[in-house]
This record gives C-alpha cells, sequence and structure tokens, in this order.
C-alpha cells in the first residue's frame, strides 16, 4: 500500500510504496540529492531532515546513527533517505535549497560571476556559499579545499 509524503520547501506530494526507502522516492522525482555510497548508508550525501511523520519512518538502525555521527550539525530529526523506510503517513521531508558543490564542474568558471542559489556542502548540506554572493579566486580555493576534504572523508567512510 502506497503512503503519502509531503516534500518541502517544493509542497510537492508524493507516493511511496510501504517499506521503500525515502532515496528510492527522491530519486524517481529526479530532485537534488545525492547517494555517493550506492544506498548503503556509509556517506551521508542523502542526508535529509524529516520535519513531522518521523515515527512514520523505520527506526535508525546501528550503520545510519554511525554515519549521522559524522555530521557536526546532525539533529534529532536528521535522517539518511536510504535508510528511512516508510511505514506510515504524516512523513514530511525537507530538502536541502541550493546546490551541492559535488555537481559544479568546473569552479574556475565561476570567478566574478554571482551564484543564483546558495552552494552546499555535499555530505551535510549545510551552506557554504550564500545565494547571490560574487565568487572570487579565494573563495574558489576554499571551495577546492573544501572537496579534498570531502573526498577524504568519504573514501574513509
Amino acid at each position: 500500500m502506497a503512503k503519502r509524503i509531503t516534500l518541502e520547501p517544493i509542497a510537492q506530494e508524493s507516493s511511496v510504496k510501504t517499506n521503500d526507502n525515502l532515496l528510492s522516492m527522491l530519486l524517481r522525482h529526479e530532485l537534488n540529492v545525492q547517494w555517493k555510497c550506492g544506498g548503503r548508508g556509509r556517506c551521508s550525501t542523502c542526508h535529509v531532515y524529516i520535519r513531522e511523520g518521523v515515527e512514520s519512518l523505520s527506526p535508525k538502525s546501528r550503520r545510519e546513527l554511525k554515519t549521522l555521527a559524522l555530521i557536526s550539525n546532525c539533529e534529532e530529526n536528521s535522517r539518511l533517505a536510504c535508510q528511512a523506510r516508510v511505514l506510515g503517513e504524516g512523513v514530511i521531508v525537507e530538502l536541502p535549497a541550493g546546490m551541492y558543490l559535488s555537481e559544479i564542474d568546473d569552479l574556475d568558471s565561476l570567478i566574478g560571476k554571482r551564484v543564483q542559489q546558495p552552494i552546499l556542502h555535499p555530505i551535510n548540506g549545510t551552506v557554504l556559499v550564500e545565494g547571490g554572493r560574487v565568487i572570487t579566486r579565494t573563495l574558489v580555493c576554499q571551495l577546492k579545499e573544501a572537496l579534498v576534504q570531502i573526498d577524504q572523508l568519504l573514501a574513509h567512510a
């Protein structure tokens, strides 16, 4: 039986089969979500927040808890979309608003340009660059350093 899920901030509703994970639904809708580890709960790139209905999802596994512990801003309502299986109704999932740093092919091409949407950390979804900010050479260097750190973290996950 299908369960209804609400996606914020896009105010879109979707349905998910009972016991399917949130990631499958997000990918089906081609939404802005990463999944670097292939859905094994090891990388936290599919991190989302559950604004309502956390009790309608499967409990967090030991693997998910360990991976979420790597995220410094992890909250009680944090989940990995690949690990959260839908069991009931009334789930509201908050998606990150912006573009993941890992989605940008050529950072140098951004120098001197104003970003239209926030640039997000690909693991925890935190905002690295606010929308509307002009990208400087120094900022590009910082973003490149962040990518190296992210790659190192994922290699150890």
